[in-house]
């Protein structure tokens, strides 16, 4: 790859870059199918981008020339190394400074030898696409308690269950148990039907989805058959010891401080934990405070414990709902 800057004095920060591309099948990869992957760098930075032979000229606003210019070199290196681009690709290389793609300190070397930082289970390989995710993969994998915080949409649980997925695929821990405060989002549902499990599995839902996407389909009801993978409220962890586990607690916002407390002392030998919430979303009784917002300000600072916070610009949903998650934190401000 080759780039050069065309640049106009008169016409203040607006430039010219061009990129070459020596390879014109991975340029055509690169360009997306009917150049859509060249449209969502021109509508996310605000730039022109036009081919010409194996270059990409853009043309916009220094700073964004140059963010356009990064983000296709860092996607043109990840096609030479035999590796797809998709949108959500784009909108990584778009989020992540392009040293962050291809640098790792050197104590995450032996955990990501490819170079990348990247979760491989058996249906996906699962990468990053913000810094803060990035850092946060990095915590899964280095400490043995770790904290994710931040707004919906962030990938703080998706991730966890994914890193405990691949450490249980390596053998690097002998089960996963996942778990959640059966509390009811702002409304009550009354008596739900059926057996225990029908009756908490509403609430586990999001916990299911995230493994579907990681195990195949026949391999999911067996594991969790033989107490391999535990789906189960946060009430059902009292008085266990949670040995050689990956244990992920979700929506932790809701649990009280002695559910906080008694779940953080599960913390068995071999064990690995994860806590997400986001503090915004307590929909715990009024006057009864959160154990996630405790222990945060007990735990940080305490060796060994991960603590990596997101915000809106790490969400990963529809754009929209990084959107509405900024509106609603400007309406916090002004009240405040």
């Amino acid at each position: 790859m080759a780039t050069s800057v065309l640049h106009d004095p008169s016409a203040g920060d607006i430039r010219d870059k061009s990129v070459s591309f020596p390879d014109n099948r991975l340029l055509i990869d690169l360009c997306g199918e009917y150049d859509r992957h060249l449209t969502q760098i021109e509508t996310a930075l605000s730039v022109v981008i036009t081919r010409r032979g194996n270059e990409l000229v853009l043309h916009g606003e220094g700073d964004a020339v140059s963010r356009g210019a990064e983000a296709l070199e860092a996607l043109y290196q990840r096609l030479e190394q035999g590796r797809a681009v998709e949108p959500g690709d784009v909108e990584a290389a778009l989020r992540m400074p392009r040293a962050d793609q291809t640098t790792l300190a050197p104590d995450q070397l032996e955990m990501f030898q490819g170079g990348a930082v990247e979760i491989r289970t058996r249906k996906k390989t699962i990468e990053p696409r913000t810094p803060a995710q990035q850092a946060y993969v990095k915590s899964l994998f280095k400490h043995e308690l770790v904290f994710g915080l931040g707004p919906a949409g962030t990938g703080k649980t998706y991730l966890a269950v994914a890193a405990a997925v691949s450490m249980f695929i390596e053998g690097r821990v002998g089960r996963i148990i996942l778990s959640r405060p059966a509390v009811e989002a702002g409304e009550r549902l009354g008596f739900l039907p059926g057996d225990m499990k029908e009756k908490v599995d509403p609430y586990m839902q999001p916990l299911y989805d995230a493994l579907n996407d990681f195990l195949p389909g026949k391999q999911l009801p067996r594991l969790m058959e033989e107490k391999q993978i535990e789906i189960a409220p946060l009430a059902f962890m009292r008085g266990r010891t949670l040995a050689n586990a990956f244990v992920v607690l979700d929506e932790a916002q809701n649990a009280t401080t002695m559910q906080m407390k008694m779940f953080l002392t599960r913390l068995g030998e071999g064990s690995r934990m994860a806590i997400t919430g986001d503090m915004t979303q307590i929909d715990l009784p009024r006057g009864v405070p959160s154990g996630l917002v405790e222990a945060e300000k007990v735990l940080r600072g305490v060796d060994g414990i991960g603590f990596t916070r997101f915000s809106a610009g790490d969400v990963v949903r529809h754009p929209m709902v990084a959107k509405i998650i900024q509106a609603y934190e400007a309406a916090d401000k002004r009240s405040d």
